[in-house]
């Protein structure tokens, strides 16, 4: 399970970095429609709640301590914050459909939970691998009974 762990924590990086990219698609598609962020949403929806719904899982079945479990189930947290802040930002608009100070600045707040996200999500794959990794040698330890010596 500790393999499975570190595999699909890797897994979540990389659909977290493909979110960059299709934010980046959206920005930059012309015209832009209601389709320009369609790989946004579906990568931000669907892909990553998944993947991070089963990193957690995994991190309780390698028997991970319970605040790497914790911080696993974190993403998905952070992506409903997301989705709070991006219809905030979209809704933040004055009579005549243009962008306000306030939507700008919850939309630049969007961004920097993403980010967050993404550094939460690299502490998970570092732990997962740390804990997926060889024992040192030097470091194995054995269990001794009370009153036996060491």
């Amino acid at each position: 399970m500790r393999k499975a762990f570190v595999v699909s924590a890797a897994l979540l990086l990389v659909a977290f970095a493909l979110q960059f990219v299709f934010a980046a698609v959206g920005g930059f598609t012309k015209p832009s429609g209601d389709g320009a962020y369609a790989l946004h949403s579906v990568n931000g929806m669907a892909v990553i709640p998944v993947l991070t719904l089963l990193t957690a899982l995994f991190a309780a079945l390698a028997r991970a301590p319970g605040r790497l479990v914790g911080l696993a189930v974190l993403p998905l947290g952070l992506v409903v914050v997301q989705a709070l802040l991006a219809m905030l930002a979209t809704a933040s608009t004055d009579a005549a459909g243009v962008s306000t100070a306030f939507g700008l600045t919850l939309g630049g707040l969007h961004a920097l939970n993403g980010i967050i996200a993404v550094h939460v999500v690299v502490g998970v794959l570092r732990a997962a691998r740390r804990l997926g990794g060889p024992v040192p040698v030097g470091d194995t330890r054995e269990a001794v009974r009370e009153g036996e010596p060491a």
